[in-house]
């Protein structure tokens, strides 16, 4: 009797079903029902779009911006984190920051905000990202009707803030100046803020 040789079979772990969209893409409700979808999922233009690991530069300037605006918000207004904005049937992104307004519904089963709650949004732009932070999410928010919107841009190793404000003529963000050392402004609300404490890089 002669012994055959047992080749192992190799097998490739399956993709969740949720990998694939359905036909016509995926709406704004479906991430609160995909199961195991992974943290800070995002859709855009009816396409999940998933997170990289963030970068020390990111997690700090947003933390510590984060504790800034705390103590600068009108009463009534929240700064949150890690929360997504509905702005239409396909759109769900998740800002990095953003404050609500008073008319803003805060509660524990709340899982993303309406447009028209969002006063301001915050995007600190990364390698990964710089694109959709860059060109087509001030589209999206622009156009839901979020008046104000910064974006974060590491340079030299220090955050500059591009501050932008909705024009309603045409519902496209206007420039309203670069800060690289204080950000000072007068809207949305009395703002200022020393950008030199938001990030210290250092060096071996």
């Amino acid at each position: 009797m002669t012994a055959e040789a047992v080749i192992p079979t190799m097998t490739t772990p399956s993709l969740p079903d949720w990998v694939f969209p359905p036909p016509g893409g995926f709406v704004a409700e479906d991430l609160d029902h995909i199961p195991d979808l992974p943290a800070h999922t995002e859709l855009i233009d009816g396409s999940l779009v998933f997170v990289s690991p963030q970068r020390h530069f990111h997690q700090t300037v947003i933390f510590r911006l984060h504790v800034q605006l705390e103590d600068l918000v009108p009463p009534g207004h929240e700064v949150l984190q890690e929360m997504s904005v509905k702005l239409g049937q396909q759109q769900r992104p998740e800002p990095d920051l953003i404050i609500v307004g008073p008319k803003a519904v805060i509660g524990q089963e709340i899982t993303c905000f309406r447009a028209e709650d969002i006063v301001l949004a915050v995007e600190v732009v990364s390698p990964d990202s710089a694109v959709r932070d860059r060109e087509r999410k001030p589209v999206l928010y622009a156009k839901a009707g979020i008046p104000h919107y910064w974006r974060i841009e590491e340079i030299d190793g220090k955050p500059a803030v591009f501050v932008y404000e909705i024009d309603p003529a045409t519902m496209s963000y206007v420039l309203n100046g670069v800060h690289h050392d204080r950000l000072k402004l007068v809207v949305p609300f009395d703002i200022d803020i020393d950008l030199t404490t938001l990030y210290r890089s250092r060096t071996r």
